[in-house]
């Protein structure tokens, strides 16, 4: 029996080439729309990624190198230089040394700058009026500009001690020129500076110079770099008591030295407390104190005062042009970085803790509902035997709609068949019609979406309970018998049935299936005895036809019409379960880009119908309940989390590459552990065979790094706005009743 509620389509004159339909047109202008957004989506990922990289750049755990090299030959070095002053130059190419004056100190400090330490031995030699010469780390230049601008205006000179502090000896000349190269930038970002003073990390006199070294020197000379060496050295880094840093930092007879300390590098409370007893000390023995840059010009103030502060500086220029730019730039990125990973730290451990809480919510409640549920004396009340309303939406079916009517015409509960055709173009009306099934209604209408075919479906149905299917699914015969007993329960409004993956013979209807038996099923029945049933999903879900008009029908005001119908059910104070033991075959997308619309659809649909249903966070009553405790479960669990997920495999990733790779490796198997016991007990619940969990591994590095994507993607599209209508899979046709039972 046919009931038209608008004439059938014209078919198409014979040869001419069918016009797109209303909604095949609106899904190819959404897909247009949404490529950017999926680029964008994937910046976002790569920016993070490039975030974290730069992080761990700057604090040596992405190119760090831990080889310091000892006891090599020094052959090739001339004696001049391996017997001369500290400060090695070579003018006109020739290698020279200078010594340091009679009476003269010049201060060097190393591996700076650091907060705490750093600021406190510049109010020191502030409060002696004392200039310091300061040998820099790059990625600390960059993490704290801050403190090296005060250095600089101060009036102590800085030089290079590379970007990483690795020993230069072992390292190409590329990676020299980096090292030296993005340490300039940082000087220019942080002070607008560049200077010509180098120290290379692990050196000390000039007599430790060797042949790996040599070259190194020789090529920095030729670029008209001064290294800079030590006569005398304090070992503040051992912490061997403040009078033996003192000792040891004295030069003997009254020569003068280049003397090391360390503003960096550790806890240097010693040399804090030692430096003004080392001062005084010098300054009693008559000694004066000055620069690299001041020995160089062979000058030996008294004072060190501000009037020879350009003399004091003179290794200093003016950063200008690109590489004042480039240096900010470097400044600015750091800044990010500095704020960002620690955020995504604090991300990784509320994720962490969300999951796991998530997990161990689940097992405790999924079983409390599968006992409760499963008692003998367990019931709704009185069996329902009255007849129901079937509706099933189809748009271009026909690979299906076979299966899924002869499924309900074998139902062993009394039922009618309203099938609404959606404007189909491939004789999905007239292939449901030429079947000849008793009970079956074809409503055709021009094509309006499946929120609209549904909302045709329940005006035309006859019953009080209406079930809702997809065109794609079929059902065991005793399916809608099971569905519609809670209804015995007068405050049950609608019930969610069991969706199972037909197709899970291929690969990525395997991965769907252990999403579906695990996540899906396995949550709802946790937000069944919270009473916070977020979504009645699509293939399969049961509602009072009163409940259903109360709250105005499906809308089409979201992508997510099932979980939008289900929330505005809870606010008006009906109850939503789970039935588990009504099952319904559905045909999973089998490609990856269908998989990738689907889910898109579903997460945008998702945040689309909480944003609508705000208002329930403050409402009173019903609609109050589940906003204060189904919206942030849902948020907490579908959104947030699942978008910060993948901070978990970044860190992975990144610990398994550049920190630790065995301590990594195993934090990641034991998640998915407890993934894994929380999947088997899930299929153990459903009557699932295990055998496709040996696929989980794999569908954790591969099937939920999508899913991620998705999501995030779908937060991109709800920032910049965006909409799609009712998309249409293509479908094979392959699952019918029973099917994935093996």
């Amino acid at each position: 029996m046919t009931t038209p509620t608008t004439p059938p389509p014209t078919p198409p004159a014979r040869g001419r080439r069918r016009a797109p339909s209303r909604m095949e047109r609106a899904a190819g202008r959404a897909a247009a729309l949404q490529r950017p957004r999926v680029l964008l989506a994937l910046l976002l990922l790569l920016a993070l990624t490039c975030v974290m990289l730069l992080d761990g750049y700057l604090r040596a755990e992405v190119g760090g190198d831990q080889r310091v090299r000892t006891g090599a030959s020094a052959s090739d070095v001339p004696d001049a230089v391996l017997d001369g002053g500290p400060i090695l130059t070579f003018p006109g190419g020739q290698a020279t040394t200078v010594s340091v004056p009679d009476k003269t100190i010049v201060l060097t400090f190393d591996d700076g700058p650091d907060p705490t330490w750093t600021p406190q031995v510049l109010d020191i030699l502030e409060k002696y009026d004392v200039p310091g010469t300061f040998f820099l780390v790059g990625s600390m230049v960059a993490r704290h500009p801050g403190i090296v601008r005060d250095m600089v205006e101060q009036g102590n000179e800085v030089g290079v001690h590379t970007f990483t502090h690795v020993d230069l000896s072992y390292q190409s000349q590329a990676r020299v020129t980096r090292e030296i190269e993005q340490t300039q930038l940082a000087l220019a970002g942080a002070a607008g500076i560049t200077t010509t003073l180098f120290r290379a990390p692990y050196s000390s006199q000039t007599d430790a110079i060797d042949n790996y070294s040599w070259p190194v020197y020789e090529s920095l000379g030729e670029d008209g770099y001064t290294s800079v060496f030590i006569d005398t050295d304090s070992d503040d880094w051992k912490r061997p008591g403040v009078s033996k840093i003192v000792e040891w930092a004295t030069p003997e007879d009254g020569e003068g030295a280049s003397v090391l300390f360390h503003d960096a590098g550790g806890e240097r409370s010693q040399t804090i407390e030692a430096l003004p007893k080392y001062i005084e000390k010098m300054k009693a023995k008559g000694y004066t104190f000055t620069t690299v840059s001041g020995v160089m010009a062979d000058q030996q103030p008294t004072g060190a005062g501000p009037a020879d502060e350009q003399g004091l500086q003179a290794a200093h220029h003016e950063a200008t042009g690109a590489t004042l730019y480039e240096g900010k730039a470097l400044i600015a990125a750091v800044a990010v970085a500095e704020w960002t990973v620690p955020a995504l730290s604090a991300g990784l451990v509320i994720v962490g803790v969300a999951v796991m809480g998530r997990f161990a919510m689940m097992l405790v409640l999924a079983r409390r509902h599968h006992r409760q549920r499963n008692r003998r004396r367990f019931g709704w009340g009185p069996p329902v035997t009255g007849p129901v309303s079937v509706i099933v939406p189809a748009y271009n079916e026909k690979e299906c709609i076979e299966a899924t009517l002869r499924s309900l015409a074998r139902s062993t509960h009394p039922v009618e068949i309203v099938v609404v055709d959606d404007g189909s173009t491939d004789g999905t009306a007239d292939l449901a019609e030429s079947l000849g099934l008793p009970g079956v209604r074809v409503v055709r209408q021009a094509n309006a979406g499946k929120p609209a075919a549904l909302n045709n479906g329940v005006r035309h149905a006859r019953y009080d309970i209406v079930v809702m299917m997809d065109g794609d699914t079929v059902f065991e015969p005793d399916t809608v018998r099971h569905l519609v007993q809670p209804f015995a329960d007068p405050s049950v409004g609608a019930v969610a049935g069991n969706a199972k993956v037909g197709n899970r013979r291929t690969l990525i209807g395997a991965w769907q299936h252990i999403e579906y038996v695990m996540g899906f099923n396995l949550d709802r029945r946790m937000y069944d005895l919270l009473r916070c049933m977020p979504t009645i999903p699509g293939a399969i879900g049961a509602f009072r036809r009163e409940a259903v008009l109360q709250v105005g029908g499906m809308s089409d005001d979201t992508l997510a019409e099932d979980t939008d119908i289900t929330i505005a059910l809870h606010r008006a104070g009906w109850r939503v379960v789970y039935e588990e033991h009504a099952r319904a075959w559905t045909e999973a997308p089998g490609s990856l880009s269908q998989l990738w619309s689907q889910r898109y659809r579903w997460s945008y649909g998702t945040m689309q119908a909480l944003w609508k249903h705000r208002r329930s966070l403050t409402d009173k009553g019903p609609s109050g309940r589940f906003g204060r405790v189904g919206m942030p479960l849902v948020v907490l669990f579908q959104v947030v989390t699942p978008v910060f997920a993948p901070l978990i495999d970044v860190f992975t990733l990144y610990s398994m590459l550049f920190v630790d790779f065995r301590a990594a490796l195993l934090a990641w198997l034991a998640v998915l552990g407890v993934q894994l016991v929380c999947a088997a007990y899930a299929f153990r619940l459903d009557r699932e065979k295990y055998r496709y969990l040996l696929m989980m591994p794999l569908q954790q590095l591969a099937y939920r790094q999508m899913m991620y994507l998705v999501l995030i993607h779908s937060c991109v599209t709800a920032l910049t706005g965006g909409r799609l209508r009712w998309q249409k899979l293509k479908r094979t046709g392959e699952v019918g009743t029973g099917a994935g039972a093996g």
